[in-house]
């Protein structure tokens, strides 16, 4: 499936508060496996149970490297990245 990609202005508030070789290394995940396919093993995807109960939909995690994590929701053929750092980012 083909997918659009959207992010909200929180996500890329985080993004931009990461150290510059986490945001390098996070592009390149994006780029190269996540618009491919966000449900990617190589990623862990995993639902992330409190905030979906919370959001009332299907929040999803994956991991960029290490302790970095990246939120997003899929709505259809559109992937919302919701925001990306360290698991404090599921509180």
């Amino acid at each position: 499936m083909a997918y659009e990609f959207k992010a909200t202005p929180s996500f890329w508030r985080s993004l931009e508060s990461l150290s510059p070789e986490q945001q390098r290394i996070a592009k390149e995940v994006f780029e190269e496996i996540f618009k491919k396919n966000p449900q990617d093993p190589r990623l862990h995807p995993h639902r992330i149970n409190k905030l979906s109960s919370r959001f009332n939909e299907t929040v999803r995690s994956v991991t960029i490297t290490g302790g970095l994590r990246a939120v997003f929701v899929i709505r259809g053929n559109t992937i919302v990245s919701l925001d990306v750092g360290t698991h404090d980012i599921y509180k």
